[in-house]
């Protein structure tokens, strides 16, 4: 296979970026590679860019009769280029409903148990422009926040009971047609399950494929802003939380009043995950925040919260009686 030398550069150049310098040695780089264009291009990209660094493993669900086959392929074309490869099952059957976010769970956990085992420096995955554009699109559908607009992140850390692995996506600039043309030098499949309507991608995609005006690089580009704005958030919070948070007694005290809202959700939200040790979410932190804005105490997920002029204090709500 003949790869377009500046093809394979920008790759070279686009997964160091993310890495933060050039594969290691004994240190390979981890492919998520299922069988479709999109990823037969990237291990064909990271075969010719890192010759010798590079591992692949494909996670066959037991969801479809023809993925076996399909796994089979792709190790049969990882043994030719000379890249070792893994099949990757689920111990237990996947089920029930959502069941493609079921599935990307047990994808994600098995292949970061595989990257770890093996050393990896990272893993990567084949998302590119049109998935983050379809992505953004299912989110803002559905009244995402900022998080959630911010899309496909190129980077974050993948963490689990094996330890913490780099995930990257080096392909999120390039296009799916370009990915096409590079994989058509070698073996792909098309999965019908792209094409379903039954699934939420899916019809998204359809949209995006019949709707001239919604450009996917554009809202890729939309998608990446709202990255860049979530990241300053984030950074924001964090010097607020350094500043201003008073953590003693096992309670915490910190300055909300003359904060917007958003600040004060995100602060909360984070008192509120350091009184249970753990991180919190919750979405239905609204009611609360109003109590906070009224100078009303409040209680939020065993968490109570008294106001005292400026300040929150968030701690342990005492146990309920028994009667």
């Amino acid at each position: 296979m003949t790869l377009d030398p500046e093809a394979i550069e920008r790759f070279r150049r686009d997964t160091a970026a993310l890495l933060g310098g050039l594969p290691q040695a004994g240190r390979p780089l981890a492919l998520a590679v299922s069988g479709g264009a999109d990823s037969m291009a990237m291990l064909a990209l990271a075969h010719a860019a890192f010759p010798g660094a590079v591992i692949a493993a494909t996670v066959d669900h037991r969801l479809r009769a023809a993925a076996a086959a399909e796994a089979r392929m792709v190790a049969e074309h990882c043994h030719q280029l000379g890249v070792p490869h893994a099949i990757l099952h689920p111990v237990s059957p996947i089920g029930g409903s959502s069941i493609q976010a079921r599935a990307r769970e047990a994808r994600y956990a098995l292949l970061q148990h595989w990257a770890l085992a093996a050393g990896a420096a990272a893993l990567c995955t084949a998302h590119h422009v049109e998935d983050q554009a379809e992505t953004f699109l299912m989110r803002a559908a559905r009244g995402a926040g900022l998080a959630g607009l911010a899309g496909i992140r190129a980077r974050r850390a993948l963490a689990g009971g094996d330890g913490t692995l780099a995930l990257i996506r080096p392909l999120l600039q390039w296009r799916r047609a370009e990915l096409r043309a590079i994989a058509a030098n070698g073996p792909f499949v098309d999965d019908p399950s792209n094409i379903d309507p039954a699934h939420d991608r899916s019809r998204f995609r359809q949209l995006l494929d019949a709707s001239p005006d919604l450009d996917p690089a554009h809202l890729a580009a939309t998608a990446s802003y709202a990255a860049e704005a979530q990241q300053a958030l984030e950074d924001v919070t964090e010097l607020l939380w350094k500043n201003r948070a008073n953590l003693a007694h096992g309670r915490v005290e910190i300055e909300l009043g003359d904060l917007n809202r958003e600040l004060r959700r995100r602060l909360a939200r984070r008192a509120i995950g350091h009184i249970l040790a753990r991180p919190f979410d919750g979405t239905a932190i609204e009611p609360l925040l109003d109590a906070i804005a009224a100078g009303r105490g409040a209680t939020q997920a065993g968490v109570m919260v008294s106001v005292r002029g400026a300040a929150a204090i968030f701690a342990p709500a005492p146990p309920r009686r028994s009667h």
